[in-house]
């Protein structure tokens, strides 16, 4: 019988933890930033234009309301610039401060130099299959979501 420790999933979250462990270590230490603030830049200062709340937390993969919290410190600390959408004026757009911008190049400095001491670990050949790899995992994944989704119970309408 298989045991936890031999599933996929938990050695990948396993490796996925120390990784976000160490680099939320390193982005406190050099930047005072957590790790989902470290997060949170990194998507609006790669970003084309102006994300909403709700975009950055889709595309951070967390909830609305914790997002909201990180933007909050982010904006008190001035490294984020929260303005009316042109469009609904219910809702925000976010974009980085000057201040902001210059945390992110920073944050991306080590982020990279982090990444490439990761790789150094594995051959090129081993970088070109791991990346092959996570793209097929991540396929897989998703078409498994679909699936649950699928077979998952309706609601009952009242």
């Amino acid at each position: 019988m298989t045991t936890i420790r031999e599933l996929l999933s938990f050695r990948l979250h396993v490796v996925a933890n120390l990784l976000s462990r160490g680099a939320e270590m390193r982005y406190r230490r050099e930047f005072g930033v957590s790790l989902w603030e470290w997060r949170s830049v990194a998507l609006l200062g790669g970003a084309a234009g102006p994300l909403s709340l709700n975009e950055l937390a889709l595309a951070a993969d967390i909830d609305k309301s914790q997002m909201s919290r990180v933007v909050s410190g982010l904006a008190g600390r001035g490294f984020v610039l929260r303005r009316a959408d042109a469009e609904d004026a219910r809702a925000v757009r976010l974009t980085l401060t000057p201040a902001g911008r210059k945390l992110y190049a920073g944050l991306m400095r080590a982020a990279s130099e982090r990444n490439e001491a990761f790789l150094a670990a594995l051959a090129p050949r081993e970088r070109e299959d791991l990346d092959a790899a996570l793209g097929k995992l991540a396929a897989r994944a998703k078409g498994l979501i679909q699936r649950e989704r699928a077979l998952a119970p309706k609601p009952r309408r009242r």
